[in-house]
């Protein structure tokens, strides 16, 4: 009883923070941003962070096994592993680029969680016997940190590509009105010479802050998806490792197992086109390849276990959910 009342103040605690953290982000692009709200939307992170790793421990000591036997656990973990995510960027004193994915991903999951499953749900659940196996940690969890990443360097990605072409329908607007303005005449083209030159050297200065923008987003897509496709490596060679005392077999094309292979080829095939690609491709061409990786991890995460087949049956909605 103690436990499910220390679980449930967490969740609500750690959501609670999350929430203000979110509204804190809204009033900075509303105004110019503020140095002690961003600070505080940082510390906010880090305090749901410490809320949901005491959610994962308390849950771990009174089910005696680690969290993951179920969907409900397997979200908030999914959010925890967001919130690792999100404090990234301070290990090397860098801009937190990854705040406007980080924290919107972990209250949707968090949120999801904890109000859009039932009751039933969110208690602890025994494990089936082949679950019952110290592969369980290993497995699982690299799976979700992968998913984490991958869903977060995808998201930049597509948040790349939204920006690129924005970018590239502004200056196409730009073209057309600078061609219109000289075919004008001469003389209504030097009257409006000076607002033209000021017009041009505005959306030169947004163009530059927009590249830069899109350098970032590059660069941080690229890291993130980098660490997401080592954890999703790691994940696949353990969950064979644990195939094979299981069922006796290191890969069964199972569905589950199959789509993972598929993600992460797809993931394998962003990384070379990230690598080997020109300079000015590389925001584009690789971002739609991430952009097709974003749906293929939901359809891994969640499409597959409401199916219900294959031998990660026990994955559905009422176990885990891997």
């Amino acid at each position: 009883m103690i436990f499910a009342t220390l679980e449930h103040i967490l969740t609500h605690i750690s959501f609670s923070i999350i929430s203000i953290v979110i509204l804190i982000h809204l009033m900075n692009l509303l105004v110019d941003e503020i140095e002690g709200l961003r600070n505080s939307s940082e510390k906010g992170m880090i305090a749901t962070f410490f809320s949901i790793t005491g959610f994962l421990v308390i849950r771990w000591i009174s089910s005696e096994h680690f969290p993951l036997s179920n969907l409900y656990e397997s979200l908030i973990f999914l959010s925890w592993s967001l919130s690792i995510i999100h404090m990234i960027p301070y290990l090397g004193n860098h801009k937190n680029d990854l705040s406007a994915i980080t924290a919107p991903s972990a209250i949707f999951t968090q949120g999801f969680a904890t109000s859009g499953l039932s009751n039933e749900m969110h208690q602890p659940a025994i494990l089936v016997p082949a679950l019952q196996s110290q592969w369980l940690m290993m497995h699982v969890s690299m799976m979700l940190l992968s998913y984490a990443a991958l869903l977060c360097g995808s998201l930049l990605s597509i948040a790349l590509i939204v920006i690129t072409f924005q970018k590239k329908i502004d200056f196409f607007k730009n073209f057309l009105s600078l061609r219109k303005s000289f075919f004008f005449g001469n003389m209504e083209y030097l009257n409006e010479k000076g607002s033209i030159l000021k017009k041009t050297f505005f959306l030169s200065v947004q163009n530059f802050y927009k590249y830069q923008l899109i350098q970032r987003l590059d660069y941080w897509s690229y890291r993130v998806i980098s660490l997401g496709f080592t954890f999703l490596t790691i994940g696949i060679l353990s969950g064979a490792v644990w195939a094979n005392e299981a069922w006796g077999s290191y890969w069964n094309w199972d569905p589950k197992e199959t789509w993972a292979f598929i993600t992460w080829t797809i993931f394998a095939i962003y990384l070379h086109t990230r690598t080997n690609s020109k300079l000015q491709d590389q925001g584009t061409n690789s971002a739609f390849v991430a952009s097709i990786g974003f749906l293929l991890i939901w359809i891994c995460y969640f499409g597959i276990n409401l199916l219900g087949i294959g031998f990660h049956s026990y994955g559905s909605f009422q176990l885990i959910s891997n």
